[in-house]
């Protein structure tokens, strides 16, 4: 799913849950402290920080660790002008009692290093700006305030104090983050400053570029607000 121009910090509220694991592990628990752009990446990219702690004294050689992010757009609220920029997700605003479902932001992997008791790592989440992707739609019609996060974790990790146990990371370990919209929005425009980004099929774009060619049009933007002017759609 993810400030800026030296990558300062943001943080939100957070949770998590440990659990008790079996063979005499004591297990996980997962705290969200943090997230930054990525101001070095090639595209838009969120570095999240990840408290990893244990509740006993085993050792960790390894964990390979998974986590799939979800956007759970019922837990904040939306003015006007966001609900409106919602509806071809949601649709109106009356019917968000039964249409206000989690949307999927990433899915990622990490392989977290060696520790004893705990330690912080950075979970790398690439971006996208691709409008036909759900949860970019929805991060694009935020004005302000907070994005609320689920991380959902699981994996494999690698145990023991004389040689090592494989066990698993359930399912059910999880935490809460709130992304701000001020880091979303930093990390596209230090990608795409003042741009959009429109994914098109391929006779589809041969087309557009036959109609510039055929006006001669200097730009993809003048195409745009010609064929905007023509159907008298331009906004002023």
């Amino acid at each position: 799913m993810t400030e800026i121009l030296g990558s300062t910090g943001s943080t939100g509220s957070t949770g998590s849950s440990g659990f008790s694991g079996s063979s005499g592990f004591s297990g996980f628990s997962f705290d969200c402290t943090g997230v930054r752009a990525d101001a070095y990446a090639a595209g838009p990219t969120l570095v999240f920080r990840l408290r990893i702690t244990t509740s006993g004294a085993t050792r960790v050689h390894a964990l390979a660790l998974r986590c799939q992010i979800r956007i759970e757009p019922a837990h904040r609220g939306y003015d006007d002008t966001e609900a409106a920029a919602l509806t071809d997700l949601f649709g109106e605003r009356s019917r968000w009692g039964g249409t206000l479902n989690p949307v999927q932001f990433a899915q990622v992997s990490v392989m977290v290093p060696g520790f004893t008791g705990e330690i912080e790592t950075d979970l790398v989440v690439p971006c996208t700006y691709d409008t036909d992707i759900a949860a970019s739609r929805y991060l694009r019609a935020l004005s302000e305030g907070e994005v609320p996060l689920l991380m959902l974790f699981s994996g494999t990790a690698f145990t023991g104090a004389g040689g090592f146990h494989v066990e698993p990371v359930p399912w059910d370990k999880e935490a809460t983050f709130r992304l701000p919209v001020k880091t979303w929005r930093e990390m596209i425009e230090q990608h795409f400053p003042g741009c959009g980004w429109i994914r098109l099929p391929q006779d589809a774009m041969d087309a557009l570029l036959a109609y510039r060619s055929r006006h001669a049009l200097p730009s993809w933007q003048a195409t745009v607000e010609t064929l905007l002017d023509a159907a008298g759609e331009r906004t002023p």
